[in-house]
């Protein structure tokens, strides 16, 4: 079924790409009729991880929302300045979305988290989950795909994922929820994410089914590309590596020597004890900038480009954001981002339960 409405979407894109004038009877009601479906809008966008997984399958973005600058400047290099950007999604007037199919949204993550201290809906962020509601109660999209960090799921021992449940279903939204890590889907990356799908209720028929993961053996090699020469550790950033190692939490635990024989092991220096990581890296975080890696018996930094690859955007994609813009942005950019292959997955899913 869902091979099926990729060939009808490329028939739609066929006809969108001819003159109206020269459009037979039946592909000009074709056009009419789907003028309007086969789109999502994406909120709280980041630089459009959503937007790359749903485009790449097929479908069309109706908009997005960013109030970041930075990462709005990324989204319109991969993706365009065709979209248009409507800003604070508290601020929107609902009424002037175009409608769209598919919302999809991660929502702001910090107050759910660790590092966030996780303070929910105490925090101003942790409202934007009312603001996404209110957008779906007026847009009545077929379906959502919202993301969030995996500890929403005990914080105030399951209160406040049962407050979010409830406030989504309230909408008038079968809704389910399931924890991936980004291993799962191919990606080396040791990301764990909860992730929310609503199917609007006069939609829904059985329980939806979140994908299955895959088990295929990570290749965390062909991710980790770069050649420039700007990323190996040398001079005084590798004395402050080995004064790093001796320090009181890691004295005597690592030889230099040792850790350099081990070709793609993943270093994670953390403010106090190192930590190793086989065959995929650590979860890659907006502050997280001291991840490296063993290659060619040197020690090299991640690069923001091999962290764009790690989230699943093509090499083409990273390369010119690489190109683009500063290193620690695009690093901060890419920790704050979707897994593009997770969220295509679950896309997948989504797209073969509602039109099928």
């Amino acid at each position: 079924m869902v091979n099926k409405i990729f060939e009808k979407m490329q028939q739609i894109e066929v006809i969108k790409q001819q003159n109206s004038s020269t459009l037979t009877t039946e592909q000009y009601k074709l056009h009419k009729e789907n003028s309007n479906i086969y789109k999502f809008f994406d909120f709280c966008a980041g630089i459009g991880s959503a937007h790359l997984a749903f485009k790449n399958l097929g479908l069309d973005c109706a908009g997005y929302s960013e109030i970041d600058n930075k990462a709005e400047e990324t989204y319109k290099l991969f993706h365009g300045n065709q979209y248009k950007n409507y800003g604070d999604l508290m601020k929107i007037n609902h009424q002037s979305l175009e409608d769209f199919d598919i919302l999809l949204a991660g929502f702001p993550c910090q107050t759910f988290s660790i590092v966030g201290k996780r303070r929910g809906f105490e925090d101003e962020r942790g409202q934007i989950i009312y603001g996404l509601s209110e957008i779906i109660k007026v847009k009545n999209p077929k379906a959502f795909l919202l993301e969030n960090v995996k500890g929403l799921v005990n914080i105030n021992d399951g209160k406040t994922l049962k407050d979010i449940l409830a406030l989504l279903r309230a909408c008038g939204y079968n809704v389910s929820y399931q924890v991936f890590e980004s291993t799962e889907f191919g990606i080396p990356q040791a990301r764990e994410r909860v992730y929310f799908v609503g199917i609007r209720n006069d939609l829904y028929k059985w329980e939806f089914q979140f994908p299955h993961s895959k088990k295929n053996e990570l290749n965390l090699k062909s991710f980790l590309i770069d050649e420039s020469e700007e990323f190996i550790v040398s001079g005084s950033s590798y004395q402050t590596f080995i004064k790093y190692l001796e320090n009181k939490y890691n004295k005597g635990k690592y030889n230099i020597e040792e850790l350099l024989k081990q070709e793609y092991l993943v270093i994670d220096t953390r403010q106090s004890d190192l930590r190793l990581y086989y065959n995929k890296i650590p979860t890659l975080r907006t502050g997280r900038q001291g991840i490296l890696y063993v290659k060619n018996g040197k020690i090299r930094k991640l690069s923001g480009m091999e962290a764009l690859l790690l989230q699943g955007f093509d090499v083409g994609m990273a390369k010119k954001a690489q190109d683009s813009f500063p290193q620690s942005s695009i690093l901060a950019q890419a920790g704050n981002a979707m897994t593009v292959n997770v969220i295509q997955a679950i896309g997948k899913s989504i797209l073969g339960y509602i039109y099928e």
